[in-house]
C-alpha cells in the first residue's frame, strides 16, 4: 500500500482547536482537580470518547474522509466541540485514535488465536486466517484502516505506519526459517506491501464484496514462498483452514466496532452528573431526590428534581413513591431501558479499562 500525500497542518481536513475562554480554561481545570480526587468524572470522558471515535466510523462510512469534519462527528455523537477539543487536538488525532483502537483489537484477536509457542509458519497461518476474519466482521473499520487512512496526514499517517511496523516485524521472524536465512527486512516489507495492496484492491471495490478469507491460501502464498519455497509453501497452502479459539470468532463486543453507543436513541447528552445519577439509583433502589443528590453530589435539589424528571420522561427511570402526597419522599428505581444503559456504560468502562 502505497502511502498518500502528506498536506501541511493547514489542510481542510485538519481543524485545530480554537481559543478558550478563561470560563472554560478554569473548567477544565475543575475537571482536572476533581479527577485528581478520585472522582469518577474520568469515566464519562472515557465513554464520549469512545462515542466520537464510533461517530467518526460512522461519518467516514456515511459520507467519505474528506468531508467528515468535526462539526459531522460531533454531530453523529451528541457531544459538544468543547468536549471533543479536550479530548482530540484536531480532526487526525481523532482518527488515529480509531486505527489505535482498531490495532489493539487486532491484537486482542491474535493473543485469543493462542499463537504464542507455535512455529512461525502457523504463527503465519493462524494469525492470517484471525485477521482475514477480524476484517470481515468488521468492513467498515477494515476500510477506514485500510484505505481511508492512506489520506490522512501527520497523526494518521504515523497510527498507520506503526501498524505496518508491527506486521512488518511478524513477517520478518521468517528469517528464523532455515530456507529463509537469506532474507531481509526488506523482504518482509516487500511481503506485506503486496499483501495490503491485495486487501487493498479488495476493499476499495466498495459495496457489495466478497468475503476477504476467500483470499486466504493465496495471501498465504504470498507471505511464506520468499521463506519456504515453493514446494512447502504449497503445503501450507492445502492445508485446511484454521480452528480458532470461538472467542477469536465472535463478534467483537467492543461499542467502537460494534457501532453500539449507549445514548445513541436518546434526545440528550451524557454528562457527569447523568451518569452519576443513573449509578446513584442502580445501587440505591429506591432513594429519595435526597438521597439522589448526595450521592451524585448535586447540591441543588430543584436541579435534581428537574433531571429525575427529565430521566423519568425519557423512559429510564420510574418513580414507586408518594412523592405527590406531602411528606413521603419519591422512591426512584431504574427501567429495564435505563438498566440496560447502565450496564452497557459499565460494560464499556470495565473494556476501556482492560484495554487501557
Amino acid at each position: 500500500m502505497a502511502a498518500g500525500g502528506r498536506r501541511g497542518a493547514a489542510s481542510a481536513g485538519v481543524h485545530r482547536a480554537p481559543a478558550r475562554s478563561a470560563g472554560e480554561q478554569s473548567g477544565r481545570v475543575a475537571g482536572s482537580s476533581l479527577v485528581g480526587r478520585g472522582v469518577p468524572r474520568v469515566q464519562v470522558a472515557e465513554i464520549q470518547r469512545s462515542r466520537l471515535l464510533a461517530a467518526t466510523v460512522a461519518a467516514i462510512e456515511q459520507i467519505g474522509y474528506e468531508r467528515t469534519t468535526v462539526a459531522q462527528i460531533t454531530g453523529r455523537a451528541r457531544v459538544s466541540r468543547r468536549t471533543f477539543y479536550d479530548l482530540f487536538a484536531n480532526r487526525e488525532e481523532c482518527i488515529a485514535a480509531v486505527l489505535q483502537r482498531t490495532a489493539e483489537q487486532v491484537r486482542s484477536e491474535l493473543e485469543t488465536a493462542d499463537l504464542a509457542g507455535l512455529a512461525w509458519r502457523e504463527r503465519m497461518h493462524r494469525g492470517l486466517w484471525a485477521i482475514l476474519c477480524f476484517l470481515d466482521r468488521e468492513p467498515v473499520l477494515a476500510r477506514v484502516v485500510v484505505v481511508d487512512a492512506q489520506r490522512g496526514d501527520g497523526p494518521v499517517l504515523a497510527a498507520r505506519e506503526a501498524i505496518v511496523r508491527a506486521l512488518v516485524d511478524l513477517v520478518d521472524e521468517g528469517c528464523t526459517e532455515k530456507t529463509g536465512a537469506g532474507c531481509s527486512e526488506l523482504t518482509a516489507e516487500g511481503v506485506l506491501g503486496a499483501t495490503l495492496a491485495i486487501v487493498y484492491r479488495d476493499l476499495a471495490r466498495g459495496k457489495p464484496r466478497e468475503r476477504l478469507t476467500r483470499l486466504f491460501s493465496e495471501l498465504l502464498g504470498v507471505i511464506l514462498l520468499p521463506y519456504l519455497g515453493p514446494t512447502i509453501t504449497r503445503r501450507e497452502q492445502a492445508r485446511p483452514v484454521p480452528a480458532l479459539p470461538a472467542s477469536a470468532s465472535e463478534s467483537s463486543e467492543h461499542p467502537l466496532l460494534t457501532g453500539e453507543n449507549p445514548l445513541a436513541e436518546l434526545p440528550m447528552r451524557l454528562t457527569y452528573r447523568t451518569a452519576k445519577v443513573l449509578e446513584s439509583v442502580h445501587q440505591y433502589t429506591g432513594a429519595s431526590n435526597r438521597q439522589v443528590a448526595d450521592f451524585a453530589g448535586i447540591a441543588d435539589q430543584g436541579q435534581v428534581s428537574k433531571l429525575l424528571a427529565r430521566l423519568e420522561r425519557l423512559g429510564l427511570l420510574a418513580n414507586h413513591g408518594q412523592g405527590h402526597i406531602k411528606g413521603e419522599p419519591n422512591a426512584w428505581q431504574l427501567t429495564a431501558k435505563g438498566e440496560r444503559l447502565t450496564q452497557s456504560i459499565s460494560a464499556h468502562i470495565s473494556h476501556t479499562r482492560r484495554a487501557a
